[in-house]
């Protein structure tokens, strides 16, 4: 691969997968609007590990907490902030994990990758996103994220499998409608990222294992920083543009990409 293939993949990755424009959708439009290659299973692992150190770091306390919650949780205890934290997470995700083997193994996932599915989702949920951030009520906090709550995210989580959904997006979109304040939604969106990234790059790995593809190990590695430099630089921008201004730029790039990709799709 080239070094600017490198850095479209690993910057459209780092950049969309905390935005709430869906990262996916734009890595299935790359090559289908570019012509260009598909970057191969090693350089998705690089991208998604490289994403996956940006949250990490970013969210550090809160995932430090919720790593030491996890050993009480281990033994039924959910006694503390950290433990409780933990529990959330993976009950949250659950639901994405379920769904995604059924239509992994049913092959549906590959069938919903074209340019119609994208330009639809992307209009679609782009503006359910603007209907819950202008509707939903700011009353509560990350720390009153509840049993219920994490039930729901992580259900809508789900549906973020569908190509251009955006699982941030949609995260954002079921917290908005909670009742949950701007910036605590997005917090919990990333926080529940967390263990989903984890989960598809362990996939991806596996892949990569037994197919033996491991020749672009240097590439990777290029992929994979500029990934985390992208992903860390798109979630301090969008924290920081929480505090004075709404989803709705997001939503109107991603109402006039969708309306582009249909009328492609379409002609």
């Amino acid at each position: 691969m080239t070094l600017f293939h490198l850095f479209l993949v690993a910057v459209i990755q780092g950049i969309t997968e905390f935005l709430p424009i869906s990262s996916s959708g734009h890595l299935i439009l790359l090559p289908s609007l570019s012509g260009m290659a598909d970057q191969g299973l090693l350089i998705d692992v690089a991208v998604h590990v490289g994403t996956l150190f940006a949250v990490v770091i970013y969210f550090w306390a809160d995932v430090k907490s919720a790593l030491l919650g996890l050993g009480r949780l281990a033994r039924g205890r959910i006694d503390t902030e950290g433990a409780r934290l933990a529990w959330l997470l993976i009950v949250a995700t659950v639901p994405v994990v379920i769904l995604g083997l059924v239509l992994k193994l049913t092959g549906i996932e590959e069938m919903m990758r074209s340019v119609a599915v994208i330009g639809w989702t992307m209009l679609i949920f782009g503006l359910v996103l603007y209907w819950a951030d202008q509707t939903g009520a700011e009353a509560k906090s990350d720390a009153d994220w509840s049993l219920r709550d994490a039930v729901i995210m992580g259900l809508w989580q789900a549906v973020a499998l569908i190509p251009g959904t955006s699982r941030s997006g949609i995260t954002i979109t079921a917290a908005r409608q909670l009742g949950y304040r701007r910036e605590d939604g997005a917090k919990l969106s990333m926080l529940m990222s967390i263990p989903t990234i984890a989960m598809a790059g362990g996939l991806l790995i596996l892949e990569v294992i037994s197919e033996g593809k491991t020749d672009q190990l240097p590439d990777a590695a290029i992929a994979a920083g500029l990934a985390f430099l992208s992903a860390l630089a798109a979630l301090v921008l969008m924290f920081r543009l929480l505090k004075s201004v709404s989803f709705t730029p997001y939503v109107i790039y991603r109402v006039i990409l969708g309306v582009i990709l249909l009328i492609v799709a379409y002609r």
